[in-house]
């Protein structure tokens, strides 16, 4: 990938945030998450100061709160499940507004609503602030398995790929008068479908052989070494840390 090579998530701007190495965000996020959902549910102020740690540090990296809110809206589903949880999860009722709920299913719900949203924010921040090859030199970085690092790369990578070859696919329809409008087109829907995966198939051969043909051998090489001064790393550190004081608060108050 490019050295400009972005997603849809990251935002452009210069902030100590942003130029915080990516293997050090990613361990602050990590630990982030972690100490959240290990922290008790009935702590419900100690829910309040994680979002307020993570505003905090959105204000540091100049994320506006409606681009942050925006990209909340992934976690709809886990919202849907957790407004079931009072009317399916067996146990003591009691009445809200008039209708009869579960008492478990309220804490329940509260528990998924409230650690899933931290975390969908805290990833949301980390992707706003970093780009893609940098998340990927962080995870090279942190060690994990070189070949999951290589998957990962050849996905984000070979995704663009395939949405621009389905971008033509569709424009090459468009311009032959096709319209989709009912069970009808199904069919030519369904051969585009099996040219795009042919297609897919045999470009990906295409690009391995050319790989190899440039002494690819199962490792990528290290390009950009990245490095973090303790400096950084307690700047990185203090959000978990942060939080760990919190949750320990939690257990025992």
């Amino acid at each position: 990938m490019g050295a400009g090579h972005t997603h849809k998530l990251y935002r452009h701007a210069h902030s100590p945030v942003h130029d915080l190495p990516p293997h050090c965000k990613l361990a602050a996020v990590f630990g982030f998450v972690l100490v959240v959902v290990s922290t008790p549910r009935e702590a419900v102020w100690a829910f309040a100061l994680y979002a307020v740690l993570l505003g905090a540090v959105a204000a540091a990296a100049r994320i506006p709160a409606g681009f942050l809110l925006k990209r909340l809206v992934i976690e709809v589903p886990f919202v849907a499940f957790a407004v079931l949880m009072p009317f399916v999860v067996p146990g003591e009722q009691t009445e809200v507004l008039g209708v009869s709920v579960s008492v478990p299913g309220l804490w329940g719900a509260w528990n998924v609503l409230a650690k899933g949203t931290l975390g969908v924010a805290a990833s949301v921040i980390l992707a706003s602030t970093t780009e893609l090859r940098s998340l990927l030199l962080g995870l090279q970085r942190l060690k994990l398995p070189p070949l999951l690092v290589q998957i990962a790369s050849f996905m984000i990578r070979y995704g663009d790929v395939i949405t621009g070859e389905m971008r033509r696919m569709s424009i090459a329809r468009r311009s032959r008068g096709f319209e989709a409008r009912g069970i009808r087109q199904w069919g030519v829907l369904a051969k585009s479908a099996g040219a795009l995966f042919i297609r897919s198939y045999e470009r990906g051969e295409r690009v391995h052989l050319a790989m190899v043909s440039r002494g690819y051998t199962g490792t990528m090489p290290v390009i950009d070494e990245v490095t973090a001064s303790r400096v950084q790393w307690a700047y990185a550190g203090a959000l978990p840390l942060l939080a760990l004081v919190i949750c320990l608060l939690g257990w025992t108050l």
